[in-house]
């Protein structure tokens, strides 16, 4: 598949199950990752992947992390808490890992974690693996984050779902470009 094609027509596939990706497509995943835009060469990026009864574990931590926010939780959403990530085969998650420093503000270090979060899914795509990037209210909570180990100068940026598509990929709807893009005339 070449750039293009990867780029135009690739779409979130939240319906995944076995077989995860190998590890050769992994590899080219993570290479895709690595050649994110990156101010200063920080590299302001890690990834954690979570796979096998590791994606139980980070579902029992989804319904603490629940369980004790203010208010009832009733058993159902804890039960949903723990099977979300049973929703694919293998998760990755990206974290962002912000760095002082004088001329790359933190915020274009996040977005940098972004896009290498959005390289992985290109990567995705063009090798015929299902992808989808969530995130929700558990990626910003910091018990999680700490759950996870990460550090006070680190943020989750995504959880992306990888594995394989159960149903044929959807045809992504055509935008038009113009509705999107204007001049700007300095006046």
């Amino acid at each position: 598949m070449d750039a293009l094609d990867a780029l135009l027509n690739r779409v979130s596939v939240p319906r995944l199950c076995e077989p995860a990706p190998d590890q050769v497509q992994r590899e080219l995943l993570f290479r895709a990752a690595l050649r994110a835009p990156d101010h200063g060469q920080l590299r302001p990026w890690r990834f954690l992947t979570i796979e096998g009864a590791a994606r139980e574990h980070l579902g029992e931590l989804f319904a603490q992390v629940l369980a004790a926010g203010a208010g009832d939780v009733s058993e159902e959403a804890l039960a949903k808490a723990r099977a979300m990530p049973l929703r694919a085969p293998l998760l990755v998650v990206v974290v962002a890992h912000v760095q002082a420093h004088a001329k790359v503000p933190p915020q274009e270090q996040v977005i940098a974690a972004g896009c290498a979060a959005h390289a992985i899914l290109l990567a995705a795509h063009a090798q015929g693996i299902g992808a989808v990037w969530r995130t929700g209210d558990l990626a910003y909570n910091a018990q999680v984050a700490k759950g996870l180990g990460l550090a006070s100068d680190e943020q989750i940026v995504a959880f992306l779902y990888l594995g394989t598509a159960e149903r044929e990929l959807r045809k992504p709807a055509p935008l038009a470009v113009a509705d999107f893009v204007s001049a700007w005339t300095g006046a």
